[in-house]
């Protein structure tokens, strides 16, 4: 099946992709909703969505480049949560998941042979239930790979089978901002013993921390950031909210 992929940069969306052509599909485009222009300008990337991975959004490009030019689709979020309960059974004017219905639509449009939406939605059913709403409106089936497994053993299997990423923002109670920039590989060991003894989860879906990738056996070249700084988005001693403000980066040859 021809497949568009929803990317937040992350190391979620990039497994599942990997699982989605294990499976046997095949990836033709591939699409993100970004905050606004201004927002990302004035390191505002943080929208703190309940639906879309915000920060690193400025250098989801990149990783359309590094999978040899697929067709890349971007949509601004202009709504927000309008409503929180976990179903979403209605359009509802003005919600955040509308953004996704017309950033799909317009793939859609483009490639009226894809049949499939990539996701990487681990335990969020409200992220699951909104994208799920989306693709029965259009006729697309939707495909979570990653849905439901157990996070730890999820996470070493992203690092075994080559997601290079790193953390991007940090939100959580041992988390914070020298752990921000480091590789999956190395945080491995630091949240598999975070989730044992302070049950966070170990692949942040209780939004601990968030991440971006660099390099994954899909892409053909690997990304290399040239240039990026510490935004706080929030004051706490126990676990400030900081994010990389990725400013300038580059693609190479693997």
């Amino acid at each position: 099946m021809k497949v568009v992929a929803l990317v937040s940069g992350g190391k979620d969306s990039t497994y599942n992709m990997m699982k989605c052509v294990e499976a046997g599909h095949d990836i033709v485009a591939l699409a993100h909703a970004h905050p606004p222009e201004t927002s990302i300008s004035e390191d505002k990337e943080e929208m703190d969505s309940y639906l879309f991975q915000t920060v690193g959004s400025s250098a989801v490009a990149a990783i359309a480049e590094c999978m040899g030019g697929l067709p890349f689709y971007r949509k601004e979020i202009g709504g927000s949560a309008v409503t929180q309960t976990l179903a979403y059974e209605r359009a509802i004017e003005g919600d955040e998941t509308e953004d996704l219905y017309e950033l799909l639509s317009e793939v859609k449009r483009s490639h009226p042979d894809v049949g499939g939406v990539s996701v990487g939605a681990i335990f969020s059913a409200y992220q699951a239930n909104r994208v799920q709403h989306v693709c029965d409106r259009l006729g697309l089936q939707m495909l979570a790979y990653l849905w439901h497994r157990e996070q730890v053993e999820l996470l070493r299997e992203m690092v075994a089978n080559g997601v290079h990423a790193i953390l991007i923002k940090v939100a959580a109670y041992k988390l914070g901002p020298t752990d921000l920039g480091k590789s999956l590989e190395e945080m491995e060991p630091k949240l598999v013993e975070l989730s044992q003894t302070y049950g966070i989860h170990a692949c942040g879906e209780g939004g601990e921390f968030e991440s971006f990738t660099l390099d994954c056996p899909l892409f053909k070249r690997r990304i290399v950031i040239d240039e990026c700084r510490h935004v706080v988005h929030s004051h706490s001693e126990d676990a400030p909210v900081v994010y990389l403000r990725i400013a300038k980066l580059h693609t190479e040859p693997k």
